[in-house]
């Protein structure tokens, strides 16, 4: 991704030729291997480098308190933000949903609460809205755009921050990009993990431990395939969407977060 917004961004990504099932393959986050029904993720030449160019921006007033909409005017399409900025801070937090979309995270909206009180102590937040939810390669280019405006607009450290489709969205982010410097992955899948150990940032991992949609063993071949620093948490009692940890999952990750923006001096 080009630091400049207004030039053109490319990257290479597999395309899967079957069902993603909302990007994860299946049930368990993990895409059929071969000879069980179809192509794996990592078998697949990249039929095409996804390119992106912002070709403007746009900036008004949301309908929440504290955020603001911006609107990135894309050679691929308008990608929406929500951004809660610190004016003067050089430190972010990005935020990836599910497959499904939304905006507002697991854990009692913790993409909104955790926003709100990074805002108010010197790390901005955004919310990235997916072009297309559940299509793995397109929302891994909507993050990358936002980085790229981010990066034009002074940031220095960001950290990403993703839910099951969206945890695996950011780890392949955080690859894919200089400017993130950690990533945290919460109930995620193994689709787009597969490199995990090319990351060479920190990564948090956080899964509910009766999670019916994602089992935590996705996090744990994450984990044991990702290089050091790591770090995992298993939830007790906590499923797929961690509001049984909600507390808990909040200060892991603001903790996190803080931690990872503070050499940047927000």
């Amino acid at each position: 991704m080009t630091n400049d917004p207004n030039q053109p961004s490319r990257f290479g990504l597999p395309r899967s030729g079957g069902p993603q099932g909302g990007g994860n393959g299946n049930a368990g986050g993990q895409p059929p291997a071969p000879g069980e029904g179809g192509e794996a993720f990592w078998d697949n030449e990249p039929a095409e480098d996804i390119t992106l160019s912002i070709k403007g921006v746009r900036a008004r007033e949301s309908d929440e308190a504290g955020w603001l909409e911006v609107e990135l005017d894309t050679t691929r399409g308008l990608i929406t933000l929500l951004m809660a900025a610190y004016e003067g801070g050089t430190g972010v937090a990005i935020f990836l949903a599910g497959a499904g979309g939304g905006d507002r995270g697991p854990a009692n909206e913790i993409f909104v609460r955790l926003g709100n009180d990074l805002a108010a102590n010197g790390v901005s937040a955004i919310r990235v809205k997916y072009r297309e939810p559940g299509e793995f390669e397109e929302c891994v280019a909507d993050a990358m755009a936002a980085l790229s405006f981010l990066k034009a607009v002074g940031a220095e450290r960001v950290v990403l921050v993703g839910h099951s489709f969206g945890g695996a969205v950011a780890v392949k982010t955080g690859e894919l990009s200089p400017l993130a410097t950690a990533v945290c992955s919460m109930s995620t899948q193994r689709y787009g993990t597969f490199e995990v150990e090319d990351l060479g940032k920190p990564l948090l991992l956080l899964h509910g431990s009766r999670d019916d949609v994602l089992d935590k063993a996705a996090s744990e071949d994450v984990y044991e395939r990702a290089k050091d620093p790591k770090e995992i948490v298993i939830l007790e009692g906590a499923g797929h969407g961690l509001q049984e940890s909600e507390e808990e999952v909040f200060k892991l990750v603001k903790s996190f977060v803080t931690e990872h923006v503070a050499a940047s001096g927000s």
